[in-house]
């Protein structure tokens, strides 16, 4: 089985992190993790050198573009919202697209793929604080300034800068399986999916005083899936009423209390189906579900699939994948 090829791109004074990003999750092989690993390389865009904000330079790249043999390609943050991205990285984004190429942009990037038509008629989303310049300047894009990522059919956006490396751990998902990519995120010592959108990192009209209940919270209920939680049982667990529980949930996760538990039993039930033969049963027992008729119909409404079938499936797709204990 081939390596999966990702290539970014990069013009003249792209910004170093969104750039880094892609470099650390894809461009670092980890064989513990899954072989092969994914096969990266980052292509600077035109003949002169490139350089990334602030102090780094990329030498052109001698082999030029070979879009032949790229899987994904990733755009990442441009230098100016409000200037119009340089037409030969327009152009290698519009190809790559009529290839059928998955394609990722990383914070402002999404402002690339929009130049090129990409996102007509899609869902997608930037930063919070360029989201309405986005939709201004093309308004065929139906841009979603509350969620960390989207993904629509081959094209995914990502929010800003560190919401990249949600986007890329879910690339990693959707190649290598959920526990790899938790594993990888552990590593990285990032959560392997954060919960909520950018409306939690909005700044408020006014001061809000919230204390730290909800992330301890959080933990704890990751740590007790097998039991049969309530909301009631959250509120008991962090001293506060019920109603503070799912106000809380709603304004930070932006779902309720029990939709995030029936998200976290799903996710926890496609590690142990990917990394361990156990009977269905048990993995629903033990995810919390009370038996393996509810686990079945949870996991194909949010799954789209049987567990056994996603299973089946997933090992088809990945074959050497393995993780290390």
């Amino acid at each position: 089985m081939r390596p999966h090829r990702v290539v970014m791109a990069v013009t003249d004074d792209m910004p170093i992190f969104e750039a880094a990003v892609p470099c650390q999750v894809f461009g670092v092989d980890r064989p513990h993790l899954a072989d092969p690993w994914y096969r990266f390389s980052v292509v600077p865009v035109g003949d002169a050198p490139v350089r990334l904000s602030p102090g780094f330079t990329l030498a052109p790249d001698p082999g030029g573009w070979d879009l032949d043999s790229t899987d994904t390609l990733v755009v990442p943050a441009c230098e100016n919202v409000h200037d119009d991205p340089p037409a030969e990285l327009v152009d290698v984004v519009r190809e790559a697209y009529r290839r059928g190429i998955r394609i990722l942009s990383i914070c402002s990037g999404a402002f690339v793929l929009a130049a090129a038509g990409v996102l007509d008629g899609r869902r997608a989303t930037t930063h919070w604080l360029h989201a309405d310049e986005l939709s201004r300047r093309h308004s065929a894009v139906r841009v979603d300034p509350s969620v960390l990522y989207v993904e629509d059919a081959n094209v995914i956006t990502s929010a800003g800068t560190v919401a990249g490396i949600d986007a890329c751990l879910h690339l990693v998902r959707i190649d290598h399986g959920a526990a790899v990519a938790a594993e990888l995120a552990r590593r990285l010592v990032t959560p392997p999916h954060r919960d909520g959108g950018q409306v939690q990192y909005h700044r408020p009209a006014s001061p809000v005083v919230r204390d730290d209940w909800l992330p301890a919270l959080l933990d704890w209920a990751g740590e007790h899936l097998h039991l049969p939680l309530s909301t009631a049982d959250l509120a008991a667990r962090a001293n506060v009423s019920v109603r503070t529980v799912e106000r809380r949930f709603g304004a930070t996760l932006g779902m309720p209390p029990l939709r995030w538990l029936l998200q976290q039993r799903v996710r926890r039930a496609q590690q142990f189906l990917e990394t361990s033969d156990r009977p269905i049963g048990w993995i629903a027992d033990t995810c919390g579900f009370g038996g393996a008729a509810s686990l079945r119909a949870h996991f194909a409404q949010m799954v789209g699939v049987s567990p056994t079938v996603y299973r089946r499936t997933f090992h088809e797709r990945t074959g050497a994948t393995r993780i290390a204990s």
